[in-house]
């Protein structure tokens, strides 16, 4: 740098001194002025060095150093623009996978919102499920200690029937005692027989010797005894229907069968006259 100052200096002050020469008046006065210049020249020593061989030495060297200096100044320029290209790809690739994740992420949470109100929305379904099954059971309990009460009385209650019954049955176990000598004497004094309807709680009574005409002949009736009141369904040969009522309605007081079947012998045997 300081050579081509040094040159450039050199060249300025020829540049004045040659404007400072005075102008040539006319044609012989400039070749007047001419051959002394020439001979001022012919008159200059002839081993004078300048130095144009060492300062384009040295310029060529600055070239070379200027050349070198921005090729590295443009491959550091290269580089550095290349660099941050891919530094900002990989901003954008970047930027675009946050994007992404964000996006993901947003996903989810709209997903695990979701989740959350469904579960929400099912416990309290479960809430409600067991609360109307604790009200059912709490329900159940009380209907479940009714019947405990219910069934004990009922419990005792036939305790006390059968035991009832049991008194009743020895009861009839001892009356059967007599009853059975009874039952043979009226049914030879009635000339009485008794037979089955093929029917429960039915029985046949046939008498004979209830007409004078024929001892043979044979009259009957069926009795009813399934209901708390005897009731007669059929007779042969037909009674009164007034008559009937009124032997029925005292045997039905009363409950004797004795005093029943021997009325009623008594109406067949009008019937026969």
């Amino acid at each position: 740098m300081s050579l081509m100052y040094e040159t450039t200096l050199s060249d300025t002050n020829m540049r004045q001194s040659m404007m400072m020469m005075p102008h040539p008046p006319s044609t012989t006065a400039a070749a007047a002025a001419h051959q002394q210049q020439q001979n001022a020249a012919d008159t200059l020593p002839t081993n004078i060095n300048f130095g144009f061989e060492d300062l384009r030495e040295r310029m060529a060297r600055f070239t070379l150093k200027f050349d070198a200096f921005i090729a590295e100044g443009r491959k550091r320029v290269l580089d550095e623009r290349n660099e941050y290209r891919s530094k900002i790809a990989e901003l954008a690739e970047d930027h675009k996978m946050k994007d992404r994740s964000i996006e993901i992420l947003s996903s989810k949470a709209t997903s695990h919102a979701q989740t959350i109100a469904k579960e929400q929305a099912e416990s309290q379904e479960l809430l409600a499920a067991i609360e109307k099954f604790s009200l059912q059971r709490d329900q159940r309990i009380d209907a479940r200690d009714r019947l405990r009460v219910e069934i004990a009385s009922t419990q005792k209650l036939i305790a006390q029937r059968l035991e009832v019954q049991k008194q009743y049955a020895a009861k009839m176990d001892a009356q059967a005692r007599y009853n059975l000598p009874e039952l043979d004497f009226w049914v030879d004094y009635l000339c009485m027989r008794i037979e089955g309807v093929g029917r429960a709680d039915e029985l046949q009574f046939v008498f004979t010797h209830v007409d004078p005409q024929d001892w043979e002949r044979e009259a009957s009736f069926e009795l009813l005894m399934s209901e708390h009141e005897y009731r007669v369904e059929r007779c042969r040969p037909k009674i009164e229907k007034e008559r009937l009522r009124l032997v029925v309605d005292r045997v039905n007081e009363s409950r004797d069968v004795a005093v029943f079947l021997k009325g009623m012998r008594e109406l067949f045997v009008e019937v026969m006259k």
